[in-house]
C-alpha cells in the first residue's frame, strides 16, 4: 500500500522533528511521531513547534514504532513530494547499523502547483501536511482517470 509521507525538520538539512505517514486506504490508521528539537531555529520555533500537537519521544522509540507500523505491510511504498522527507524517513529505518524494515520503497513525486502552506489544514504539521498530500495525489489520479468532475 502507499503511505503519504511528510516530515518537519529543524531547517534545511537539519534533524527531523516530526514524521507522518497517511495510508492511501481509508481505515488503516496513520503514523505520527515527534522527536526532540533541543535547539530549534527561530523559524522552526515560531512556525513548527507550536503546531506539532504531540510531545517528543526518544529517537529509539520513534524508530521502533515506525518499524512496527510498516511491518504490517509486506510492500509499503512511501510517497513524498520533497527529497528531504524521504531522507529523514530512510534514516529512521536504520538503528544501530541494522535495517528495521525488510522491504520499503520510496516514490518521490512532482506535483506542480501543490503547496502544503496553502493546502494543508494546519501547515507545518507533518500529519496535516501528509493528509493534504494524500488528498492532492488521489484527487489528481481520479481526475486523470475521469472518476471525478473537475
Amino acid at each position: 500500500m502507499r503511505y503519504f509521507l511528510d516530515c518537519e525538520f529543524n531547517g534545511f538539512d537539519g534533524p527531523v522533528i516530526a514524521i507522518a505517514l497517511v495510508p492511501e486506504a481509508e481505515g488503516h490508521g496513520h503514523f505520527y511521531a515527534v522527536l526532540p528539537c533541543p535547539q530549534p531555529t527561530a523559524w522552526v520555533a515560531d512556525h513548527v513547534l507550536p503546531r506539532l500537537g504531540a510531545g517528543p519521544q526518544p529517537r529509539e522509540m520513534v524508530v521502533a514504532a515506525l518499524a512496527a507500523f510498516l511491518a504490517r505491510d509486506p510492500e509499503p511504498v512511501l510517497v513524498a513530494d520533497w527529497p528531504e522527507d524521504i531522507a529523514h524517513a530512510a534514516a529512521l529505518l536504520v538503528h544501530k547499523g541494522r535495517r528495521m524494515v525488510p522491504h520499503v520503497r520510496f516514490d518521490l513525486i512532482n506535483l506542480p502547483g501543490f503547496d502544503t502552506a496553502t493546502m494543508s489544514t494546519l501547515p507545518h504539521n507533518a500529519l496535516a501536511d501528509a493528509q493534504a498530500l494524500r488528498r492532492e495525489v488521489l484527487t489528481r489520479e481520479a481526475l486523470s482517470l475521469g472518476n471525478v468532475a473537475a
